[in-house]
């Protein structure tokens, strides 16, 4: 090695210390930045905990340290003051306080607030005042003046509002009481810093300690650079983190409500009111200039503590205050409502929930009362009834979500709103319209299987029965976004919701019609009806060949209007020849002789035959009967579980279905759940091979997992057994069949908003009709018609024959004269029976007119004669006398 290359290696072995040396340093130079950075924040940190003892006090009524708003021995200071008294305890180092709960019970007479037991828990947080106009920038802080309320209160607590309410019943003035209210109430930033949650005292002095270690090092140069920076927070008062606000302490906020209305309300409602007005026109104000992803968390606050307000629906809250509210709710973005309804189903939001569905139902029924609707304002057009509704639907979601969701058999187990039973390739399936709300919250409303509230207390029905369907209907199909109670169906009765789908149905029907018109215009045969001509003698095959056929050449004729003509029979089907061939194809279909459907012992309810001959088309029938059934507004008689109404809407039947498919099995694995002894194995001696017997009585055994005998049910694996054997009973036994069935339902209404309007319960009912028999309503809805009145003789004798029958003779006579034994959704005051006076005194039975609902009842003679023929009439005419 030459000189040269011994210089240049120690050049660079040099260089390479220098480069090495400079990155240690500035390592070190990062490490010590970082740590500065640690200190200052901890100093702050404990700046504002100095600032908070100067202005609110640590909450010790016993409090020695002079530098403490609790001592009593301090002067009030201003914002600015506090400020800059804090950081010179800082730099010396003062005595800081513990802090103390804030909250007092109340001793004078009747003002004393007293805390149930549940809220005993909620209330080991402290209601102290940690937060000051946060989420607030400096200059919106320094034009709204904040700092300068003429009160003195930014913000209120539990105990603030119990000493203002003190001062003032003790000087008998109540100015500062109506004050501060109207100033708080009236302001966003204000009401947000309200009645916050704080940390635990604990954990909240365990940071200060650890605050004091973190800034041992801080130099004076430094502790005085942070009062540097008193100018930038002069104005927000030391302010707290603006990443969020904590929530709202809701038992204190009842509390507080609880003690403020003892008063009385004239005192402060129209300072109450006055300032929630102008707090919604600062909200409409703000609102549409947010966004999403902006922090909205001072409107929640906001929104709940103003709809904890016990008055809110009554006097002028109801009349001018809460109307306001609602108005600018309307501009709430979807991450809004979304936290708002997390909270109103948590364990105490939900204690809530009734009131506040009470109070914007009143709003609601309210101005349905009293505004005048006619033909160019319509419901739909009313601002304020629609901006509670979709109020209420924030609720109407805290509702599910507050209830009991499945499922109890898997406690870990999240159902999936969309299961692979129904994925291409196997059964097409509609989509349903998805709520962005309901998305928001990751929520599925099948997996409630029991509403906190029930839902029937959603529904309005002075509301129900303003809302004219047909123009709901059209703004439903608008493209230009109006508003339509049929994305908002919770708050409609069911007998409202019909009507939408009936207005569907027929504009289908039309369309249908009018396509075929204009094809025979341009020569092409076409027929405007789904014609159907059977034998009654051979209704099932000749029905089925037709559909099958319909269903393979052009299955949107299934959506054209049905007409049925029975061979060899004389009529025109105008609904009534309908219903009679439904209800023939029904009792065919459940005969035991064709072994399609089993009949369950305990509960009469028909379910698939899982060992079933017949092939798919013939359940496709069935699928395709029950749509037509819908789409036509026949009501069938048919007894199905409520999981097939599940499963139709998208759901696999699960554990909590065997409570209504099968109640004895139910409880039985019920009891195998809930047991916890040892020896499980030796009391229930259950494997995970499972019996059942076919509609023969043949016992056919099914391993569930493989190798099944040989696999004990244990405490372990007995919530997987009880899955897979739910599993297999609901859906894997009858997966052929019902894929078959659902098949044929979805070739009728997949493009209905069957799904969008209806629960489960609901598609029941829609079905099936109500089991209510109310033959009260009936006579009370009856019009008549021929010279017949309800003070006509017979009338009066027709109805006290009519109320003396048996129940399954009523049945019969509302098949004879309306073509169906069941009652229709709403009860039978929705049937408009019609009772015609059909010549005099004769011997001639009784008529009817089905399809048009219409009794031909000739005036008889006596009461008896009358009793005599209307009973022949209704037990020996099927298919004769009904025209």
């Amino acid at each position: 090695m030459n000189s040269s290359d011994s210089i240049k290696n120690e050049d660079e072995a040099s260089r390479n210390d220098r480069e090495a040396s400079s990155s240690h340093l500035n390592n070190d130079k990062d490490f010590d930045k970082k740590e500065d950075e640690m200190k200052r924040a901890a100093a702050k940190k404990l700046i504002e905990r100095y600032f908070y003892q100067l202005t609110d006090g640590c909450g010790n009524p016993h409090c020695d340290n002079k530098f403490c708003a609790s001592s009593g021995d301090l002067k009030p200071l201003t914002p600015d003051e506090a400020a800059a008294q804090a950081i010179q305890l800082f730099s010396q180092d003062a005595r800081l306080c513990e802090r103390h709960p804030n909250k007092i019970a109340r001793t004078q007479g009747n003002t004393n607030v007293e805390n149930s037991p549940h809220e005993k828990d909620m209330n080991s947080k402290t209601p102290t005042n940690d937060l000051v106009l946060s989420q607030t920038s400096n200059e919106e802080s320094k034009s709204r003046n904040l700092l300068n309320t003429s009160s003195g209160y930014l913000y209120l607590t539990e105990q603030i509002l119990y000493d203002i309410i003190d001062e003032c019943e003790a000087s008998d003035s109540y100015s500062k009481l109506i004050r501060t209210l109207g100033e708080v109430f009236s302001n966003i930033e204000c009401l947000a810093c309200s009645f916050l949650q704080t940390e635990s005292l604990d954990s909240e002095q365990k940071s200060a300690d650890s605050d004091k270690e973190k800034i041992k090092g801080l130099n004076k140069e430094e502790v005085r650079s942070l009062e540097g920076e008193k100018d930038k927070d002069e104005d927000s008062c030391v302010e707290p983190s603006k990443n969020s606000l904590p929530p709202v302490d809701l038992p204190a906020v009842r509390r507080a409500f609880a003690a403020l209305f003892k008063l009385k309300t004239s005192i402060f409602e129209n300072a109450l009111v006055n300032a929630l007005v102008t707090l919604a026109g600062n909200l409409q104000v703000q609102l549409p200039t947010r966004k999403d992803k902006d922090n909205q968390d001072d409107v929640v606050n906001v929104l709940v503590i103003v709809f904890e307000i016990p008055a809110l629906g009554s006097g002028d809250f109801l009349e001018t205050g809460l109307p306001a509210i609602c108005r600018a709710s309307q501009w709430l973005t979807v991450g809004v409502q979304a936290k708002l309804a997390n909270i109103w189903s948590s364990p105490f939001g939900r204690m809530s929930l009734r009131n506040i569905l009470e109070n914007l139902q009143q709003l609601i029924t309210l101005k349905v009362i009293v505004t005048q609707f006619h033909r160019d304002f319509y419901v739909q057009d009313e601002n304020v009834i629609t901006s509670a509704t979709k109020l209420i639907k924030i609720l109407y979601y805290a509702n599910v979500l507050a209830g009991v969701l499945e499922s109890n058999c898997r406690p870990n187990d999240v159902s999936t709103p969309s299961e692979d039973i129904y994925s291409p390739g196997k059964v097409q399936r509609a989509v349903p319209h998805i709520d962005p709300l309901v998305e928001e919250l990751g929520l599925h409303l099948l997996s409630c299987r029991k509403p906190f509230l029930p839902y029937e207390e959603f529904y309005n029905e002075l509301l129900s029965d303003a809302v004219e369907m047909d123009r709901d209907f059209a703004n439903y199909k608008s493209e230009v976004g109006k508003f339509s109670f049929m994305y908002y169906p919770f708050i409609l009765t069911p007998a409202t919701k019909t009507m939408g789908l009936y207005f569907d149905s027929r504009i289908r029907m039309y369309s249908e019609r009018r396509i075929s018109f204009l094809q025979a215009v341009t020569g092409t045969p076409s027929n405007p009806y789904l014609k159907l001509k059977v034998r009654r003698d051979n209704i099932i095959d000749d029905a089925l060949v037709e559909l099958e056929m319909i269903s393979m050449e052009n299955p949107n004729d299934l959506k054209k209007q049905l007409v049925v003509e029975f061979e060899g029979e004389q009529g025109i089907d105008e609904g009534g020849v309908s219903k009679e061939f439904f209800q023939l194809v029904i009792e065919e279909i459940f005969n035991p002789d064709y072994a399609m459907f089993v009949i369950q012992k305990e509960t009469q309810m028909v379910w698939f035959n899982p060992t079933s001959f017949e092939s798919d088309a013939q359940f496709t029938l069935i699928g395709i009967v029950l749509g037509l059934a819908i789409y036509n507004n026949v009501i069938l008689s048919v007894n199905f579980p409520m999981v097939l109404y599940r499963k139709l809407m998208g759901k696999r039947g699960s554990f909590e279905d065997l409570l209504d498919w099968n109640p004895v099995l139910y409880n039985s694995l019920q009891q195998l759940l809930s047991y916890r002894g040892a020896d499980i194995e030796d009391v229930f001696m259950q494997t995970f091979r499972i019996s059942y017997e076919d509609v023969f009585g043949t016992v056919i055994s099914y391993d569930l997992k493989e190798n099944g005998d040989e696999i004990k049910v244990t405490q372990e694996n007995k919530h997987e057994f009880v899955e897979l054997y739910a599993d297999f009973l609901l859906n894997k036994s009858v997966e052929k069949q019902f894929r078959a069935f659902y098949k044929g339902f979805q070739m009728v209404v997949d493009e209905s908003p069957l799904e969008l309007l209806f629960r489960p319960e609901e598609i029941e009912l829609l079905i099936c009709g109500s089991k209510n028999f109310d033959f009260d309503e009936l006579e009370k809805s009856t019009e008549y018609d021929g010279g017949y009145t309800d003070e006509t003789p017979i009338i009066k004798n027709f109805w006290a024959i009519v109320h003396s029958l048996s129940v399954d003779d009523k049945k019969k006579l509302l098949q004879f004269t309306t073509g169906s034994d069941r009652v229709p959704i709403g009860g039978l005051s929705k049937l408009k029976l019609v009772i015609s006076r059909n010549g005099p005194d004769s011997d001639r039975l009784p008529t009817a007119h089905t399809c048009f609902n219409v009794l031909l009842l000739p005036e008889y003679s006596s009461k008896a004669k009358l009793e005599d023929r209307l009973l022949k009439a209704i037990k020996y005419s099927k298919g004769f006398g009904m025209l």
